[in-house]
């Protein structure tokens, strides 16, 4: 059986990932600081599970991160920790420099460090997988995709903690020979989402019966990849990926976010009807855009495809329906992230 030490694996992501990989019968060593978007509740279903161990502690905890490694010898390490909101980047850049550039070459010294001591053979197969955003590379206009060779143009605190991680991650194995790989991929979404982010956020809003607040004109374009698609691409690309090669991962699901708001009101409308029969579009409500928001991500994810042979399998509608359904049929989860700090206000209007 193989032994993954993950990193932020009681995130969104992560925790995605960590389900399906115990469920694919490998054994998970699941590395969370527990901050505000990490939820245990996520990973319910390994409660008592010999193949998923839970740590609670940070990346920047080098004692606990080299005893981890030396406890569990993992083959591969697989480094989703990470702060990951642009609009909390906003109101507090420190946070996010902390955890993503510091914390991320903490790990990296922890793992090089593992590495070396390695045996041959286990040296040899052993990877590690930084998994970072196509936020990196900035802003595109109306035409044109984000590839792999594409320049590093971050326009937020967020993208630019990412990109310098991105950076050291390259620079360990070109310096060190770490064996590392990296992924960019575009904007997920589907179960246990933060509900900060767009997709629950307006979900939780229009059953709620609030207004659904869209910055801007709502025009500005992101590609949509589903979370499952994106944890069997990441598994692909550990499994077969060059090493010290980076893959863009997108859903091919370019979308304005004011398309993607009015497809969860017609879902939300078809599903769970209000009261009045009054379609839930009529709750949106534009609103002060966000400062230095990107107008247009988009990802050619044709590296990945061709060398790899991965292509996304949920298409956005089909991914959307199910996103719906779920948040529909897991309203304790979400009751139960609401207890704590966050209440569906607005964050990173800088104000």
């Amino acid at each position: 059986m193989q032994t993954w030490l993950v990193t932020g694996g009681a995130g969104f992501i992560g925790g995605n990932f960590v389900l399906a990989a115990v469920a694919a019968g490998v054994r998970v060593i699941n590395l969370d600081a527990l901050t505000y978007a990490g939820n245990r509740d996520t990973l319910a279903a390994l409660a008592g599970n010999p193949a998923h161990r839970f740590v609670h502690g940070d990346i920047a905890d080098a004692a606990l991160v080299s005893a981890l490694l030396a406890e569990h010898r993992p083959q591969a390490v697989l480094h989703f920790a990470a702060e990951s909101h642009v609009d909390r980047s906003i109101d507090g850049p420190a946070a996010f420099v902390q955890t993503n550039v510091v914390g991320t070459l903490s790990l990296l010294e922890c793992v090089r460090d593992y590495w070396r001591a390695l045996g041959g053979g286990e040296r040899a197969a052993f990877r590690l997988l930084h998994v970072s955003t196509d936020e990196v590379y900035g802003s595109l206009g109306d035409s044109g995709k984000f590839s792999e060779t594409t320049a590093y143009a971050p326009n937020s605190p967020y993208s630019a903690s990412k990109a310098a991680s991105d950076h050291l991650v390259r620079a360990f194995h070109h310096t060190y020979g770490l064996p590392t790989l990296t992924t960019n991929c575009s904007n997920n979404y589907g179960p246990y989402q933060f509900p900060e982010k767009l997709i629950p956020l307006i979900i939780q809003r229009a059953l709620a019966g609030e207004p659904l607040p869209v910055y801007g004109d709502g025009r500005n374009v992101r590609d949509w990849l589903y979370v499952k698609d994106h944890c069997a691409a990441i598994r692909r690309v550990l499994e077969a990926g060059r090493v010290g090669e980076t893959y863009n991962i997108g859903g091919n699901a370019e979308r304005e976010n004011i398309a993607v708001v009015r497809t969860l009101c017609a879902l939300l409308d078809a599903r769970q009807p209000r009261s009045d029969g009054s379609p839930r579009a009529q709750q949106i409500t534009f609103v002060a855009d966000r400062p230095g928001h990107d107008r247009r991500y988009a990802i050619d994810a044709g590296k990945i495809q061709r060398e790899l042979g991965w292509q996304p399998a949920v298409s956005f509608e089909q991914g959307m329906a199910a996103t719906v359904d779920w948040y529909l049929a897991n309203t304790d989860w979400t009751a139960r992230v609401l207890d704590g700090s966050y209440r569906l206000e607005r964050l990173g209007s800088a104000a």
